[in-house]
């Protein structure tokens, strides 16, 4: 019996079928479809996440419901608890939100779906005072990723791809060196990780419905969290390429839906950082793939696709180069949009 077969017991789904879903790089998502037809979204959790984060959740979640947004819930065992430990592992399940998770973008609809559907989650979160038991602390910590890098090359120095790798972190740590420090703005409750595979769309209409995956809540600066978001969203090229451009046109779409919602409670140091940290987490991501390059124990990889975990790692962080440089060549272009979306 498979480890999500075997969990399924605990929801009472033993004769329930469990098909891998998603393409995230953490936790284990399965579909879960009933004898009678309904589906859930279970899911084993990476061990980096505390099971305490459920709770976290369901306040989160019960919070957006009262509100009248969509949102998936967190479906209780027939014990009536949030998660389950088996197989060395939490597990936990979901109700099933209908609609489709994009990989990349591709049009400026989507993109401005989806800065929409970025805003009302902020907005929506902004009035909850929450104490997490699983807060994230320095998620964006960019300094502390630079360290993690300078450690691992020293630490992996006989590396295999060592050759390959060294190059690329010294040109990584040298952009890094240019970067100016970011402003020290307050923290707000955010969503931690809005890649676009983290945002569900409407299939026939293209609209946002929810954000998902949702172990990532934290506070934090809300230029850091957009930013995370823009490097994400404004790659229609993916994290799997080395070669990548930030696309201008998609970002224009995806601030101008995302301002529609917040420019209320958005402040002007808050907008004027956005594109700043949208450079930063770029170098800081390109930080992160490197290291695990040399570790090899963190971010998932596509074995159908690359040779080893390091060698997609380096793919990944020659990408994210690509598109620090590629946004730095338009950073004046993006600076102006930002401005014309909250201030018109």
């Amino acid at each position: 019996m498979s480890a999500s077969s075997d969990a399924l017991k605990f929801w009472g789904l033993q004769d329930a079928q469990a098909k891998p879903y998603g393409s995230g790089l953490i936790n284990d998502t399965y579909l879960v479809t009933t004898v009678t037809g309904k589906q859930f979204i279970l899911q084993g959790l990476n061990s980096v996440f505390l099971p305490e984060v459920n709770i976290d959740i369901d306040l989160l979640t019960r919070h957006l419901e009262k509100k009248g947004s969509a949102t998936q819930r967190l479906v209780t065992t027939d014990k009536g608890k949030l998660w389950v430990e088996s197989g060395g592992r939490s597990w936990r399940m979901s109700t099933y939100v209908p609609g489709i998770c994009l990989n990349m973008l591709e049009t400026n609809l989507q993109a401005y779906a989806a800065g929409r559907l970025l805003g009302c989650f902020h907005e929506g979160v902004q009035d909850l005072q929450i104490d997490l038991h699983t807060e994230r602390l320095g998620v964006h910590d960019t300094a502390r990723h630079l360290r993690a890098l300078e450690d691992a090359l020293v630490t992996h120095a006989e590396h295999r791809h060592i050759a390959d790798i060294e190059p690329l972190a010294q040109k990584i740590l040298t952009e890094a060196e240019k970067l100016p420090a970011l402003p020290k703005l307050p923290d707000r409750l955010v969503h931690g990780d809005p890649k676009i595979s983290n945002l569900v769309f409407d299939v026939e209409s293209g609209k946002g419905i929810c954000m998902i995956d949702l172990d990532t809540l934290t506070h934090m600066p809300l230029p850091l969290e957009l930013g995370d978001a823009f490097r994400s969203w404004c790659n229609p090229r993916g994290e799997d390429t080395q070669c990548s451009a930030f696309r201008l046109d998609l970002f224009s779409a995806a601030i101008g839906g995302y301002a529609e919602v917040t420019a209320e409670f958005v402040t002007e140091d808050e907008w004027q950082a956005f594109v700043p940290a949208t450079r930063t987490i770029m170098i800081e991501l390109a930080a992160r793939f490197t290291t695990d390059a040399l570790n090899e124990s963190y971010f998932g990889w596509s074995p159908d696709i690359f040779p080893d975990q390091s060698t997609h790692n380096q793919v990944r962080a020659l990408g994210q180069l690509d598109l620090y440089r590629s946004l730095n060549d338009q950073f004046g272009a993006a600076q102006k949009l930002v401005e014309q979306a909250f201030t018109h």
